[in-house]
């Protein structure tokens, strides 16, 4: 029999919901595809199903307490946090997304999510009113943000009588979801993805600059996405919020000439280019060796062109042998006319695709967790994304760049892309 999860180690979170039983299955269905299995379970889930069913089930004693440190070499949840290849918290309660988006650890399950550096599935179950709490939402968004994966509740009788979203997915769809991530196709492994962030910085002098309301947060997102897609990926970032993601090449920038240059000479290596950086369009004439004093009521600043980095993309590899590489996502932020701009700047810089957004809009735009988009190709529009966390809209561009890409490669000549 085929064990595609051989040697691999899944950390299982149980939580108090009736749902807990299902846990047992999923137990069961990881071990015979090969899973060493770990289980932690909350005082609330040992009201449903005992620890002893697990243990049977996984052939490794459960752990309940943090407090119940059983081998003296080691400290346990620290063991069990840096053993997992991946975590999965199956059923998880309102309670455990709340802990999580928070930050909190006073339990056993709690205290090792925040100590692991593995990836994490979860699979909710809760009451449908729950579910659509606007609390729940925010933590779920929140968790999503952060590159949790998560595998959504079914539609169906709850057993609190309700019928509607809430009850916990069946055990093999959460498996193939584990199998996935853990084994599964990486879609960008052997492609080179060069990703911009973040605004410019356009000095006026050593304490004044010009910039864009940029946060970054859009283009990390991506360029995580494309990391845990197989790919490598080089960001180039400019002033932005937070850390930027790990496991990817950094290159710091400031001005937009900086920026121009870190771009242009990695071009040519790259399968893929995403423009998601806030460039500024212009800056000053002349930069000030030291502060500028107060000397009149008003003052003239003079502002010449930054090079076009999205134009200069375009144009270089309209000239090249194999025109179709690298494929170029571009973004276009606007506050009217939307989908004119946007068309307008796919065609004059020669993208693939062009990610527009209403900068204006609730829960879109910079410094949000949220984005909402819409994505046009040289055909038109190709997609609307509705809200949704940075990181889910990085998910869904980066499905619609890989279906053109092969499309394109299946015309044989590695030119022009499909709307």
């Amino acid at each position: 029999m085929d064990k595609p999860l051989k040697g691999k180690t899944i950390l299982l979170g149980v939580t108090g919901g009736i749902a807990a039983y299902k846990a047992a299955t999923l137990c069961s269905r990881l071990v015979s595809l090969g899973a060493s299995v770990r289980v932690i379970m909350t005082e609330g889930a040992t009201q449903f199903i005992t620890p002893l069913t697990l243990q049977v089930l996984t052939r490794n004693s459960v752990a309940t307490d943090v407090f119940d440190e059983r081998d003296a070499t080691g400290v346990q949840h620290i063991d069990l946090a840096d053993a997992a290849d991946l975590a999965v918290i199956a059923p998880a309660t309102a309670n455990i997304l709340s802990k999580l988006a928070n930050g909190l650890a006073d339990d056993m399950l709690s205290t090792t999510l925040l100590a692991t550096t593995a990836p994490l599935l979860i699979a909710p179950a809760m009451n449908v009113h729950m579910w659509e709490h606007p609390a729940v939402i925010d933590n779920v968004n929140k968790l999503a943000s952060r590159g949790v994966t998560f595998v959504e509740p079914g539609t169906g009788q709850l057993a609190c009588g309700y019928v509607g979203k809430g009850r916990l997915a069946e055990p093999d769809e959460i498996v193939d979801a584990i199998t996935a991530m853990l084994v599964g196709p990486k879609p960008l492994s052997g492609k080179r993805v060069l990703v911009t962030a973040g605004g410019t910085v356009e000095r006026i002098d050593p304490v004044r600059y010009i910039t864009n309301d940029s946060s970054g947060k859009m283009g990390f997102a991506i360029a995580e996405a494309a990391r845990d897609r197989g790919a490598e990926v080089t960001l180039v970032c400019g002033r932005t919020d937070g850390e930027a993601p790990n496991g990817v090449h950094i290159v710091k920038v400031n001005s937009a000439r900086q920026m121009y240059d870190a771009v242009m000479a990695s071009v040519p290596n790259m399968d893929f280019v995403v423009k998601a950086a806030a460039v500024a369009d212009y800056r000053p004439m002349h930069q000030e060796a030291h502060k500028m004093k107060k000397t009149s009521e008003a003052i003239t600043l003079e502002l010449v062109r930054n090079p076009d980095i999205l134009q200069a993309i375009g144009d270089w590899r309209a000239i090249q042998p194999d025109s179709g590489k690298p494929f170029v996502i571009g973004f276009a932020a606007e506050t009217m006319d939307v989908e004119k701009h946007a068309l307008d700047k796919l065609n004059r810089k020669k993208c693939d695709l062009i990610v527009a957004n209403n900068v204006a809009e609730s829960g879109a735009g910079f410094g949000t967790e949220t984005n909402i988009v819409s994505v046009y190709g040289p055909q038109g529009l190709v997609e609307q994304i509705p809200q949704m966390p940075k990181r889910a809209v990085a998910e869904r561009l980066w499905d619609l760049a890989e279906i053109r890409m092969n499309v394109t490669n299946a015309q044989g000549d590695g030119k022009g892309t499909a709307g």
